[in-house]
């Protein structure tokens, strides 16, 4: 009962979209523009830096904030922390008042693992920024970021149910973000430098 309250209550925090009110607010649909999703990353790409930063920081803060939440209130329930992580990186990603059609779950998933073991997750980010920074394309640190950040975990706490758990939140990030793989195969993706110089707005 208690793992069923905790998982609701993560995934209602989760489904907050700063992206979609400042959306409304600017009376710009994000869902049509970019990328095409309610995450920081087509904040930025759509809206510029800093609005990208703000939704950002939402994101990631209120991920960390259900795993903080969780280990306070009930940390007699093993790895409630985590499972109150991926429930509301998945309510990022699926939120019910928008049709389950949310963000892709990327600055959620961080949110998470910095609240899981933050010196760990922190060492891996500044690694992920300079790969996106070489790279220019934001999904490539992304993956690289959601594939190595279980596994390290699971080395760093020595419990590998835990790697086994944020799994699920893996696997539905990558599925999100199936049609960047394609448009960097086409070449069609917008890059970071690009994004910062406006190119792709309308």
């Amino acid at each position: 009962m208690y793992y069923a309250l905790v998982i609701l209550l993560a995934y209602l925090l989760g489904s907050s979209n700063l992206s979609f009110y400042i959306s409304k607010l600017k009376k710009i649909d994000i869902r049509q523009k970019g990328s095409q999703n309610l995450g920081a990353s087509n904040a930025m790409l759509v809206f510029g830096w800093k609005h990208g930063i703000m939704v950002g920081i939402h994101d990631i803060g209120k991920s960390a904030l259900a795993v903080i939440l969780a280990n306070t209130l009930v940390p007699e329930l093993p790895y409630i922390g985590a499972i109150a992580g991926v429930a509301s990186v998945l309510g990022h990603i699926f939120p019910f008042y928008l049709k389950f059609k949310g963000g892709k779950g990327f600055a959620s998933f961080i949110g998470m693992a910095l609240a899981i073991n933050w010196k760990c997750a922190l060492v891996l980010m500044l690694v992920v920024v300079a790969v996106t920074l070489i790279t220019d394309y934001i999904v490539v640190g992304t993956t690289l970021t959601i594939t190595i950040v279980p596994t390290a975990l699971g080395i760093m706490e020595r419990n590998w149910l835990l790697p086994l758990i944020l799994l699920l939140g893996t696997i539905v990030i990558i599925w999100k973000h199936r049609e960047n793989y394609v448009r960097i195969v086409k070449g069609t993706e917008i890059g970071l430098r690009s994004a910062n110089r406006g190119e792709h707005r309308s």
